[in-house]
């Protein structure tokens, strides 16, 4: 084994790190919203919709991840490069990045994917707590705030813990896009290093440690609720 070239490659390889990790809260805060969005709408009595939403998990769930950051960066891209009132306009730093449109993508998957289990747990929730909420007066919004959505989360806190894994994983398909996430710089050393396994069992080292923490900060998170004792 061969790290020599460590001292050398370890401040690309930090900021690799901080990509990673930037992919994930970025589409994971985003795509959270978008998931509870996309329950709801499952959920909607409204026949629009509710088909709406379907199709839209069905989308998502229905393609390979890589074909939708392909499509959007490679057709986005290249739509928005033809337009020359977006090229000169503040957005096109932002939109000639390929973090955003990997960013883009794994915010609607994590809305398609986690929107599911959102409606499944907001089935579950009884009946008899939000039936009382309304009979007391409680506007469905309060309602849904309050009462329904933190005892979906609770329950679904284990899930969620990972999802959160499975879309650190999934951050490593920015590479394909030449995005210089940790995978990224890990392909540039062996390129440049002709090594394979030790730019590899580092980065491999760095994706378990951030999967490790995200655990950890679930079980905490799921400690301190203040209504975990009443469900």
């Amino acid at each position: 084994m061969d790290f020599s070239w460590f001292s050398e490659y370890h401040p690309q390889l930090w900021l690799a790190a901080l990509t990673t990790v930037q992919l994930l809260l970025v589409s994971g805060s985003a795509g959270f919203v978008l998931a509870i969005l996309v329950g709801f709408g499952r959920l909607s009595k409204q026949p629009f919709i509710a088909w709406f939403s379907l199709s839209y998990t069905n989308l998502i769930r229905g393609t390979p991840l890589l074909v939708q950051i392909y499509v959007l960066y490679y057709g986005l891209g290249s739509l928005f490069q033809d337009m020359p009132t977006l090229r000169d306009s503040i957005l096109w730093p932002y939109l000639r990045e390929g973090f955003w449109y990997v960013a883009l993508a794994l915010t609607l998957s994590v809305g398609g994917y986690l929107g599911e289990v959102l409606k499944s747990g907001l089935r579950a929730v009884p009946k008899g707590g939000l039936e009382a909420a309304r009979a007391l007066g409680m506007p469905r919004l309060l309602v849904i705030r309050r009462i329904w959505l933190p005892q979906t989360l609770y329950m679904l806190l284990p899930t969620l813990a990972g999802e959160s894994v499975m879309l650190l994983k999934s951050t490593a398909l920015a590479s394909t896009v030449a995005v210089m996430d940790a995978l990224g710089v890990a392909n540039l050393i062996r390129n440049q290093t002709f090594l394979t396994y030790e730019p590899l069992l580092i980065i491999a080292g760095l994706y378990l440690l951030l999967a490790i923490a995200i655990e950890q900060l679930f079980k905490r998170l799921e400690s301190r609720l203040p209504f975990r004792n009443a469900l």
